[in-house]
């Protein structure tokens, strides 16, 4: 039976995991191990210099749910060593998280995160997620498509060190385009803090910000894609080498 491992950064009580649990559960053994809670903005962090607790939820024939004090990237180091210690999971599904991870939020992603670690262990890896942070979004469109990407990522894998970023226009279902694969946006976050005052008069921050889009026009861009309503793929490498700068530095600096 295939083994599939599933994970988030909203927490294993988010409405979002709970629907690609129901979604991934045909497709074999599935084993939830998600953190108590929200931890998104994670990336790929790890805790280090304090002890990770990991409970079990739930435990049946074809269903495992354990809740894990730590990051995302936590969630699947201790499903490697604690869970999958004789045998690795075949597929690792991370999702479906609540807000969009294009562009560059893909870059502080704790999705993408657990999805980049799942694929340093060698385990085809997919994060999906859904532009929308309402607790209670519909899921019913982007499962209804993730059945359709899940099939064809299980019958024609990503190469190795290679993992998916899928998003999800929060629109219903007739009103999606279709899928494109793409390439990750260029934008970034603006007005990055709110300054508030405590009760005793001093300054502290709160992180809001507002997302610049720094190329409108580019229609194949994975953040202007899902604004059009189409679902959007971008193939993520583990090994972020520039090999042309690489080259071009060579040749310039000459050391």
């Amino acid at each position: 039976m295939r083994r599939i491992l599933i994970t988030n950064d909203d927490g294993v009580k988010s409405k979002g995991i709970g629907a690609l649990t129901d979604l991934m559960r045909p497709y074999g053994q599935v084993t939830v191990v998600a953190p108590f809670e929200a931890q998104s903005g994670m990336s790929a962090a790890l805790t280090i210099g304090k002890p990770l607790r990991l409970t079990e939820l739930r435990n049946e024939e074809d269903l495992k749910v354990y809740a894990c004090s730590g990051t995302p990237a936590d969630c699947v180091k201790m499903a490697m060593n604690q869970i999958f210690s004789n045998k690795m999971p075949d597929i690792l599904v991370s999702g479906i998280n609540h807000g969009s991870n294009a562009s560059i939020a893909a870059l502080y992603s704790g999705t993408l995160g657990a999805a980049a670690e799942g694929t340093v262990y060698g385990i085809p890896s997919i994060g999906f997620s859904l532009a929308s942070h309402d607790p209670n979004a519909d899921f019913s469109a982007a499962v209804h498509y993730a059945k359709i990407i899940i099939d064809k990522f299980l019958e024609l894998p990503p190469a190795a060190n290679t993992y998916l970023n899928v998003n999800f226009p929060a629109v219903k279902l007739e009103h999606i385009k279709g899928i494109r694969f793409s390439g990750q946006g260029k934008g970034q976050w603006i007005k990055e803090f709110e300054e508030r005052k405590d009760p005793y008069g001093f300054n502290y921050y709160w992180m809001t910000g507002e997302f610049y889009n720094n190329e409108p026009e580019n229609r194949l861009a994975d953040h202007n894609l899902v604004a059009q309503n189409y679902i959007s793929i971008v193939p993520h490498k583990i090994d972020t080498t520039d090999y042309n700068e690489l080259k071009r530095l060579e040749e310039l600096w000459k050391l």
